[in-house]
């Protein structure tokens, strides 16, 4: 997979950062997942009106600490 680099107005990044579901979500994620949502809404909106949801219902539990590591998430799995 090659990579390019693209300038966006610090507005743009911003809006971005209210996408990322956690600290260390790449832009890349973010810009698929808003591309899935933009694509999804065209072909079924109700389907993606649940995804918004989804994506602002796990914004808001993090935000309150209400998550689990990777670590923790590995131990629980027994990995």
């Amino acid at each position: 997979m090659s990579e390019t680099t693209i300038k966006i107005h610090t507005e743009t990044k911003s809006g971005l950062d209210q996408f990322r579901e956690y600290k260390n979500e790449s832009y890349d994620e973010v810009i698929k997942k808003v591309i899935y949502i933009a694509n999804t809404s065209k072909t079924n909106p109700k389907l993606s009106k649940e995804t918004i949801e989804s994506i602002e219902k796990a914004r808001k539990r993090m935000k309150e600490g209400n998550f689990i590591t990777e670590a923790e998430a590995k131990k629980r799995l027994g990995f």
